[in-house]
């Protein structure tokens, strides 16, 4: 089993599920369903509302792996920040996702799309879309714009989207996302920030009937799982962690 943790800085492992009609606000709702929540993880004990209006309820940040999660006016998220194992942030997810449908009243018919998102950071202190040209490289069309005498490269962050069925309703998505700006290399001088590389697998769409938030949950996670470790790890994660170590 890969130790997902040993391949950057920091990893996440994320679900959102994204719904068609306004979820519930009301206060003995909300507190209601993170007080259910804190059953299970007592160390959840951080809550508070954005000035968005989305209301969150997180461990403590210091330790460096912790869990959150969060609902927005058509979106319930829920996170895990460096957890052990994949299945520990699993378990988190499954219970949002049995509890919902009671305690929010979100039925699989709402259901706009739901996401299983692995994410990766990077620390790295000096040009993320150099690194990034260099660590993946561009393709043959854009070879000769790298090459332009002089030229220094200020936005790279390649992101593709595949369907993995016929219908298109299940898609898989790879996006890399830099923290340098033309102020920075102008300047020459890098703060130490991420660079990110998210990979999500989402399903759009209504449930089949008979079939759980939870079931549908499990089978994007091994979709995802499979597509990183055979696709992605070795192409993508590796090569940037090789790259940032030379330098």
């Amino acid at each position: 089993m890969i130790a997902y943790n040993s391949l950057a800085d920091d990893f996440f492992v994320n679900m959102y599920l994204n719904t068609e009609m306004a979820l519930p606000g009301q206060r003995d709702t909300i507190l209601g369903f993170f007080e259910r929540v804190q059953k299970s993880y007592p160390s959840m004990r951080n809550f508070y509302t954005r000035e968005s209006g989305d209301f969150v309820l997180e461990e403590d940040k210091e330790k460096g792996h912790y869990r959150w999660i969060s609902i927005e006016p058509r979106r319930v998220c829920s996170g895990y920040a460096n957890p052990p194992d994949v299945e520990s942030a699993m378990q988190q997810h499954r219970l949002v996702l049995e509890l919902i449908p009671y305690m929010l009243t979100v039925s699989p018919l709402d259901c706009e799309a739901l996401d299983f998102m692995m994410s990766f950071d990077f620390s790295f202190r000096g040009n993320h879309d150099a690194l990034v040209a260099e660590a993946l490289g561009t393709c043959s069309a854009l070879e000769a714009l790298v090459d332009v005498e002089g030229s220094q490269v200020i936005n790279y962050e390649p992101q593709i989207t595949i369907a993995l069925d016929a219908e298109c309703r299940q898609q898989a998505r790879l996006m890399i996302e830099t923290r340098t700006n033309a102020y920075h290399v102008r300047r020459g001088d890098y703060p130490e920030e991420q660079i990110s590389v998210y990979f999500t697998v989402r399903q759009y769409g209504s449930l089949e009937p008979g079939t759980t938030f939870e079931q549908t949950l499990d089978k994007l996670r091994i979709s995802n799982e499979n597509l990183l470790q055979g696709r992605i790890i070795d192409h993508v994660l590796r090569p940037l962690a090789q790259a940032i170590s030379t330098k």
